[in-house]
């Protein structure tokens, strides 16, 4: 008969290594989904902006853009807040997000979509800005909206969380 040492039992220790990194499992899986919900999030985000600040390039410059004063036409503003939001000119469409993604705010401030206008000194540009009679007008557009967190549906505080995406483009007209 063969002598056993009853100090030498393993019964169960698959169990209890599995207790020990079942946390850590979690964490790292649930971790995952995050950051691929922020990457999926804050690349749209940025595709969507970039739509925008091409469009607004592409606006006719004289009727749409004053240099010097950095204004936009309400005009303007509003197209290219539509192409952002939506993809589309007249904003019936969808984009890459729903209207309810615009709707929600970053932190304190309640607006999401901005659209401003800086010139540059045309004195060292050639080209379609030779024959300006003022500045070169760039056009930028940013959002800020509220991050939507895959686990603020599980109770973490994610509400102040926020997406923030820039794109500048020099206005070339059509």
């Amino acid at each position: 008969m063969k002598w056993r040492n009853p100090f030498a039992q393993d019964g169960g220790t698959a169990a209890a290594e599995m207790a020990m990194v079942l946390p850590f499992l979690l964490v790292l899986m649930f971790g995952s989904a995050e950051l691929g919900n922020y990457f999926l999030d804050e690349h749209g985000l940025v595709k969507q902006v970039r739509d925008g600040a091409r469009y607004a390039a592409r606006l006719p410059l004289e009727a749409n853009y004053t240099c010097p004063g950095a204004t936009v036409s309400s005009g303007a503003e509003t197209l290219i807040a539509n192409v952002t939001k939506t993809g589309t000119v007249t904003g019936a469409g969808t984009g890459r997000f729903g209207a309810s993604y615009w709707a929600r705010n970053c932190g304190s401030g309640t607006q999401t979509l901005t659209i401003t206008v800086r010139c540059v000194s045309n004195d060292d540009y050639d080209g379609i800005y030779q024959s300006l009679a003022g500045d070169i007008p760039v056009v930028k557009v940013s959002a800020a909206v509220g991050y939507r967190s895959v686990l603020g549906s599980l109770g973490l505080p994610t509400a102040n969380l926020c997406l923030r995406a820039e794109s500048e483009a020099p206005v070339i007209g059509s």
